[in-house]
């Protein structure tokens, strides 16, 4: 049984099992650590740790991801020390600044956002690179 029902009026009435929500890291906290998600997350504040979210990657303006960030599609207005892999599309508005690489398909920069870094883009740039043990356990299955 979920803590808030469907009809609950904390949840607003829209809680239903197995949607995707948003995962909101609000201005002042300080995250440390990965997260991963099924839905979306807002950073609006600091995350020192990969973001992985199944749909979308915001961060907002101010907010800060010292750390990859790996989703369908990533929107940053703020700052990334680290890595994007969208598989569609990444979205770098006029306050952004990326420190580090940016992988996707389809690349929106608006006049002001930054990359230092390098871009790949093409079908398969989205996908974040496999690690060595990941990469031996499917070497492994196709033999």
């Amino acid at each position: 049984m979920a803590v808030f029902s469907e009809k609950s009026p904390v949840s607003g009435g829209n809680a239903r099992e197995g949607v995707p929500g948003l995962s909101i890291i609000g201005a002042g906290m300080r995250v440390v650590g990965d997260i991963s998600a099924d839905g979306v997350v807002k950073i609006e504040g600091s995350v020192s740790g990969t973001v992985r979210a199944a749909k979308q990657v915001l961060v907002a303006r101010g907010g800060e991801v010292e750390g990859d960030v790996v989703s369908r599609e990533a929107i940053i207005g703020g700052d990334v020390r680290g890595a994007i892999y969208a598989e569609e599309r990444v979205e770098l508005q006029a306050t952004s600044v990326v420190h580090g690489d940016v992988h996707t398909k389809r690349l929106l920069i608006q006049e002001g956002g930054e990359i230092n870094g390098v871009l790949r883009m093409g079908e398969d740039a989205g996908q974040p690179p496999q690690s060595p043990v990941r990469q031996a356990a499917s070497a492994l299955a196709r033999a």
